[in-house]
């Protein structure tokens, strides 16, 4: 678990600071209890961890960087830190990493660039070697699809946030030599969370769309819900199949193992949505389960 924050004093006020902190959870104890804390770049934000489960990246937004680490049964140590910009650059705010299912790549969204940078993998060696595709206006997530033959990269629009025109999901077809952009899919208003099915078949796109959060209730782009963008892959192209209404600033998303149902997280209702997959739908099933906090990020378990 990273921690990407941290609130400190300042004179008769707080303010937030970045933190270079990130959290082992034992999973397997009762309860499950924090048994090591890791340190690595400034701000760690997003993380992807192998399939292999011996490698976790963690995207350093405040530190133009990428932290590798090891994992060796319950042991976690930082194998090394690789740059993606140099230090002195102006902050590209690296925000998220997405690792291929054969563990020999990484797509990391470089957001201040609006760039998503490769890496190559062997073993615990991270190399970046400069190679970057232009991916769109703030790219602020990336996901890999089950085969590994494409990355889509969430780009948030020029302001970075939800403002009322219509942002895309790049699409980087990862069989070319070298991995390139290929296509752009209108999706709507603030995409931030995605996931990708385990079964490779479809993709969801979150869309905060102008809904809670400090979107001023009288701007002209403030909406009721977010929306769940689903968009379909045959082979090499993608293309929006369907959009359902979710909660409020819903940005946490996941599918099941089985590629059968999609969790929504909604975090103006601070509760976690079930929806099945029906065709190119999402219905709604049961009750919301209510959750304790503000659900911002979510992740689940592929095969």
């Amino acid at each position: 678990m990273a921690s990407s924050i941290d609130v400190v004093k300042d004179g008769d006020n707080l303010k937030n600071v970045p933190d270079n902190k990130v959290y082992v959870i034992d999973l397997t104890a009762s309860p499950p209890a924090v048994i090591a804390t890791v340190q690595t770049g400034k701000q760690p934000s997003g993380m992807a961890i192998n399939r292999a489960g011996n490698l976790a990246l963690v995207t350093n937004r405040a530190d133009n960087s990428v932290s590798v680490l090891s994992i060796s049964g319950k042991t976690v140590t930082v194998a090394n830190t690789v740059a993606v910009a140099p230090a002195d650059a102006p902050s590209q705010q690296v925000s998220a990493v997405a690792i291929t299912p054969d563990g020999k790549r990484a797509l990391v969204a470089k957001t201040g660039a609006n760039k998503a940078a490769l890496l190559d993998i062997d073993g615990t060696t991270v190399t970046y070697k400069g190679y970057d595709m232009l991916t769109g206006l703030f790219p602020y997530n990336v996901q890999i699809t089950s085969d590994g033959k494409l990355g889509l990269v969430s780009n948030n629009g020029a302001t970075g946030v939800a403002d009322g025109q219509i942002d895309t999901v790049g699409v980087i077809d990862l069989t070319l030599d070298p991995p390139r952009e290929v296509d752009q899919i209108a999706v709507g208003d603030g995409p931030e969370g995605m996931a990708v099915s385990p079964t490779g078949e479809y993709a969801i796109s979150l869309l905060t769309n102008g809904s809670g959060g400090s979107v001023p209730d009288k701007a002209f782009f403030r909406q009721d819900h977010a929306i769940a963008a689903l968009l379909k892959s045959d082979g090499k192209t993608v293309r929006k199949v369907g959009q359902t209404e979710v909660g409020t600033l819903s940005e946490g998303i996941a599918f099941s193992p089985d590629g059968r149902y999609v969790y929504v997280a909604n975090l103006g209702e601070q509760e976690l949505v079930t929806y099945r997959l029906e065709g190119d739908k999402l219905v709604a099933l049961g009750t919301p389960l209510k959750l304790p906090g503000h659900p911002a990020s979510m992740r689940g378990s592929t095969p």
